[in-house]
């Protein structure tokens, strides 16, 4: 699949790099950088990057914590390729090996979600960036694109009972959405991961939320924090704050 129109692009100050297609399929940005930054720069263990396109939010996480291991699952073939390849390039050669990709259907139940190595209890945290455009929005050409754009009927609780089940007790999720989405997301995560911390995500300090994260522990019992946003630019110009600066070059982690 490499004939098809690609790219290679630096994230984190050049200390990674990504294999992206140019005309077709997913391309990831600022919203994979934000999603890796909910890990903690201390995190040590195992981690499920769902739906990882060409692995953009998995392999920040690595780039960042040397301790972690990742494992980017993706259901197109296309994607996982792209994936596959970005693990295989020399400016990734210095964490390549703490990583792997599962080609899989992030929805799959039971003994096939296990026949695809996705087994129960097998990771420490989950991070996902779920499909979050609803079918009614302007429909995309590119059917690969749209895989990964448009949400499904049930769609965040089927992902959420995968995260509930691959993940260990006491283990960590970190979710990315848009702020329609917050009552589906909530809805499926109750029962599931508790301590939920959610931050709105602000272009720019007089603007409303345009994202949503959220980080949650599995089977905590403890409430609901809403901290304050991540505030992505100034009042005017297009420079990046402070903050979003550290995060989007995986210098800081979101909390």
């Amino acid at each position: 699949m490499l004939d098809a129109p690609h790219t290679i692009d630096a994230f984190h100050r050049g200390r990674f790099h990504l294999l992206q297609p140019a005309a077709k399929g997913h391309r990831s940005g600022v919203d994979a950088m934000i999603l890796a930054s909910v890990v903690p720069n201390e995190f040590s263990g195992r981690i499920a990057d769902l739906g990882a396109g060409a692995g953009a939010a998995g392999l920040a996480v690595l780039s960042r914590c040397p301790g972690a291991r990742a494992s980017l699952i993706e259901r197109s073939d296309f994607m996982a390729d792209f994936a596959r390849r970005s693990l295989a390039l020399e400016q990734n050669k210095a964490f390549a090996e703490r990583a792997d990709v599962i080609e899989a259907d992030v929805t799959l139940t039971g003994k096939a979600r296990v026949a695809a190595g996705l087994s129960d209890n097998s990771f420490d945290f989950a991070i996902m960036n779920p499909p979050f455009n609803l079918p009614t929005d302007r429909a995309t050409p590119d059917p690969v694109k749209a895989e990964a754009h448009v949400m499904t009927q049930d769609m965040m609780e089927r992902w959420i009972r995968t995260a509930a089940a691959i993940v260990k007790p006491g283990g960590a999720i970190g979710i990315i959405a848009r702020p329609t989405s917050i009552i589906d997301l909530l809805d499926a995560l109750q029962g599931r991961f508790g301590g939920l911390i959610i931050v709105p995500v602000q272009p720019r300090p007089q603007d409303a939320a345009i994202r949503i994260v959220i980080k949650g522990i599995r089977g905590s019992r403890a409430g609901l924090s809403l901290y304050p946003a991540l505030v992505m630019h100034h009042e005017t110009g297009n420079g990046f704050t402070a903050r979003a600066t550290s995060i989007n070059n995986g210098l800081a982690s979101l909390f």
